[in-house]
């Protein structure tokens, strides 16, 4: 009697077990408000930016033809009024920041945690971190009049196509889409999207047109003066400082 009273005291002080799907299912629920904290915390910080987006390369080294580039592009726009947007981090991104800072410009870094980037670039007047790819992604869209494109890899054309995607399924308004560089680095995509997937019917050639194509800043800034004569305005008579995403 008194073997079988300690063998159920014993089982008693065991942990109940836990459905491992259980666990997951938990943890996918606080998840949510991570999530949600995400998105709360970039719409405050960032309703009043009117902004460009700069994407390029994070391996671009200082000093190089293509950080130098960056860095005008981020001085121009800045000068021009925009407040520069970029991911935070290293090579094109820093010297676009590095750019806009220098010309007094608002330097915004959209930075998202990763284990080989451990900390936003010095040029910003404005950060935000996100754990989430998906919500920096909808703060781009959001708060940017316009993506410019600089030479990039993987990540770079990742943003670009979701720019893409979104106007050609009228997720969002069209907005200026540039591809941007003085060599010739987008010249065989392009050539590749005019002439395998419009000869192959996967696009439409009128769909090819969301993409514009733009060697100097200047011609970036007509493009967005252009766009700007046709944006929506509010009450007061001001361009509004994001785009509505259903």
């Amino acid at each position: 009697m008194m073997a079988r009273r300690n063998s159920l005291k014993e089982r008693s002080l065991e942990p109940p077990r836990r459905d491992p799907m259980l666990d997951f299912a938990v943890k996918d629920t606080w998840r949510i408000f991570r999530i949600m904290g995400e998105f709360v915390e970039g719409f405050e910080t960032l309703s009043t930016v009117k902004g460009v987006a700069i994407f390029g390369s994070a391996r671009s080294e200082p000093g190089s033809t293509d950080y130098q580039r960056a860095e005008v592009m981020g001085r121009t726009l800045a000068r021009a009024g925009f407040a520069v947007i970029t991911g935070g981090g290293p090579g094109d991104m820093e010297a676009a920041n590095k750019g806009a800072l220098e010309a007094g410009g608002e330097s915004v870094g959209l930075a998202v945690e990763l284990p080989y980037e451990p900390r936003p670039n010095p040029y910003l007047t404005r950060t935000l971190s996100f754990r989430y790819f998906f919500v920096r992604k909808v703060m781009f869209v959001k708060y940017s009049q316009a993506f410019v494109i600089l030479p990039g890899g993987f990540g770079t054309l990742d943003e670009l196509f979701e720019a893409v995607t979104l106007i050609q399924t009228k997720k969002v308004k069209p907005f200026p889409v540039i591809l941007a560089g003085e060599d010739d680095y987008w010249d065989g995509l392009m050539a590749w999207i005019e002439g395998t997937m419009v000869r192959r019917s996967k696009v439409r050639a009128d769909e090819v047109g969301i993409l514009q194509r733009a060697r100097a800043p200047a011609e970036v800034l007509r493009i967005l003066k252009r766009q700007a004569r046709q944006a929506p305005r509010d009450r007061t008579g001001r361009t509004r400082a994001g785009k509505e995403i259903p």
